[in-house]
């Protein structure tokens, strides 16, 4: 599988792309904060990189570095819009954050749903040296 940034204007173009738009025509957010010692230190330069599979390309949405907060901006998302029947369970996209620690070269992968107009807070605790996450 190829990755594939989605300013790619061939990418862009395509029918998957084309196609992953009409079945997600809303938007949630993603807020990822980085932290260790249980939350009382953030950890800044955590390498993010938010994406999803479309076809048979990783499509990567975002990636960035937290800030000396350990936060990165909220991350505008594709989403599937909720259907009106509170009956019906609400349909979501599943994305993938991969976050690596530059100074020790660790990573993990999170994945989450990403729903209309939700706003999803991924924590991610950082255990330096040795640790990882």
């Amino acid at each position: 599988m190829n990755n594939v940034y989605i300013d790619n204007e061939n990418f862009i173009n395509s029918s998957e792309y084309q196609e992953f738009l009409k079945n997600n025509p809303s938007r949630g957010t993603l807020n990822i904060r980085v932290y260790t010692a249980s939350q009382a230190i953030p950890i800044s330069n955590l390498k993010v990189v938010v994406s999803t599979t479309i076809g048979n390309s990783n499509a990567i949405f975002f990636e960035g570095y937290s800030d000396e907060s350990g936060v990165i901006e909220p991350i505008s998302l594709p989403a599937p819009k909720l259907a009106t029947n509170d009956l019906t369970i609400p349909s979501s996209t599943e994305y993938e954050i991969l976050a690596t620690y530059v100074p020790d070269n660790v990573s993990e992968t999170f994945k989450i749903d990403m729903f209309e107009d939700v706003n999803v807070v991924q924590n991610i605790n950082v255990v330096p040296l040795k640790g990882g996450f």
